[in-house]
């Protein structure tokens, strides 16, 4: 489930989503952060999380701040995790369904960032409270939809989730809400998501 054995190319063909949101990270960094092109730094100036902003009515801030990272290794941890966890789930729900997990669980993180302190200035940006949605999603099938997982990805999933949520509070400047609203934005969709999969999904 988690073993990925795809050349390059087969990857872009089965994935795209994945493919398309790694590339973006990639690209974008090397624009702002690397190339520290103009009209690139002047993108990420405008996209990143910023609470007071938003209650300024700049609302995009909410959805633009999930494409955005702090530095390399910001950029490649995130992505790394993305190619890890996320092709599952797109192959499972499609690529419709995923995108639409991905952005409103991440959506979502940033509104519980903002709820939490609508006055504050400081930023925030990246990818993980989005990809703590999908951790959401497979937390949902771990207690609920059972039937679409095997053993071994059923124990992988488990000690990921745990692992992730403990780092949440013990690495230093995290966005612990964007992180934890995110999962519970995942855990939120999962239901209607999941309704018409298969069981023994994976199995076939």
């Amino acid at each position: 489930m988690f073993l990925r054995t795809e050349s390059f190319n087969d990857f872009l063909k089965l994935y795209p989503v994945i493919a398309f949101l790694t590339g973006l990270h990639i690209l974008l960094w090397l624009i702002m952060d690397v190339f520290s092109f103009p009209f690139a730094v002047e993108w990420k100036q405008l996209g990143v999380g910023n609470n007071f902003l938003v209650s300024q009515g700049e609302y995009w801030r909410l959805l633009t701040p999930i494409f955005l990272h702090a530095g390399l290794s910001h950029t490649l941890f995130n992505s790394f995790t993305l190619v890890l966890f996320g092709p599952a789930l797109e192959r499972m729900l499609g690529k419709v369904k995923f995108i639409i997990a991905y952005l409103l669980a991440g959506i979502a993180g940033n509104i519980g960032t903002y709820a939490a302190d609508p006055g504050a200035f400081y930023s925030h940006l990246g990818a993980s409270g989005a990809i703590f949605g999908l951790f959401g999603v497979y937390a949902y099938m771990l207690f609920a939809r059972k039937d679409l997982l095997d053993q071994a990805s059923s124990q992988i999933i488990g000690v990921i989730i745990v692992l992730g949520l403990i780092m949440t509070f013990l690495q230093p400047n995290i966005n612990v809400l964007g992180h934890l609203f995110g999962f519970i934005g995942g855990l939120a969709l999962a239901p209607p998501l999941l309704k018409n999969i298969k069981p023994g999904f994976f199995f076939r």
